[in-house]
């Protein structure tokens, strides 16, 4: 078996919007997730994003680029460097993950975010599904079956997502970022499954609350608990105290996505910062002098 320098829980190929989209998703509900990166994004053939939603002027794409690596690794993500040649089962389940230059890496789940080149999947494509072939040029060349996964980014090997290259998903970055998110929502819903938590619980949105528009039964941890109760099978398979302690994980993390207006105000203040950071200090002292002009 491969020697390998670091296990994962997800390890997403691609560094794009696509790639790290999933791989906010996945860190944010805690599973350990790696982003291989070549740095030759489809994105960087784009000389200005003019169509993302929230950037009235649009943006550059190093800029781009830089704040979505930046989420990705704030939230809990590696950021890796290399470009990755193949990915191959395991012998003893998951994934071995091999780059260009690093050691190689296991993970227990593999997600392809990749928009032009997706070869380092061919070990994994033994029953002939993945590839097919197009006339180019004149001449018959293999191409990635955009139609491979299913709509929920899910394929037919256990453990292997592809957020991209899909059919029209893969076309638009915001419509990639937001497949990226579907398919990082499905990565975490199959992990609870396997966890132990019951189908209605597993998948859930990804959101933090107002702790003022809380009702007051919300704010009971009895009242998360019943919840949770009704949405355990009869026939569940859990000892229970592990029925327990899911159930309890659930409830304090149920609770803990209700912020006062304290926190949502810090938070602002700390998100204003993080986007300044990326920001030119000339262009930023140029606006500051545009404004005191127009108070004048």
């Amino acid at each position: 078996m491969t020697d390998v320098d670091a296990e994962w829980d997800v390890a997403v190929v691609g560094g794009g919007p696509a790639g790290c989209s999933t791989g906010v998703f996945t860190a944010r509900e805690g599973l350990d997730t790696v982003v291989f990166d070549r740095g030759r994004s489809s994105l960087q053939q784009c000389a200005h994003l003019e169509n993302y939603l929230g950037f009235p002027a649009g943006i550059d794409v190093e800029t781009f680029y830089a704040l979505a690596h930046d989420h990705a690794e704030e939230v809990g993500c590696e950021v890796v460097e290399d470009l990755v040649e193949s990915v191959e089962h395991a012998n003893d389940g998951g994934f071995i993950v091999e780059p260009q230059s690093g050691e190689p890496a296991r993970a227990t789940r593999v997600v392809a975010a990749t928009r032009y080149d997706a070869d380092y999947l061919r070990p994994l494509d033994a029953d002939d599904e993945m590839y097919e072939t197009h006339k180019h040029g004149g001449e018959e060349q293999e191409y990635f079956d955009r139609t491979y996964a299913d709509d929920d980014g899910r394929t037919p090997i256990d453990g292997l997502y592809v957020a991209s290259p899909v059919e029209e998903w893969s076309t638009q970055v915001i419509a990639a970022a937001g497949f990226g998110a579907l398919v990082g929502r499905h990565v975490v819903g199959d992990a609870r499954r396997e966890q132990g938590y019951p189908e209605g619980l597993a998948e859930r949105v990804d959101w933090l609350r107002q702790e003022r528009a809380r009702d007051e039964e919300w704010a009971d941890p009895d009242h998360w608990r019943e919840y949770f109760d009704e949405h355990v099978p009869e026939d569940h398979d859990l000892a229970d105290d592990e029925l327990i302690e899911l159930r309890e994980a659930e409830v304090d993390d149920r609770l803990g996505r209700y912020v006062d207006d304290e926190e949502i105000e810090r938070r602002r203040q700390e998100a204003h910062d993080r986007i300044l950071e990326h920001l030119d200090d000339d262009r930023i002292r140029a606006y500051l002098d545009r404004a005191d002009d127009d108070t004048l």
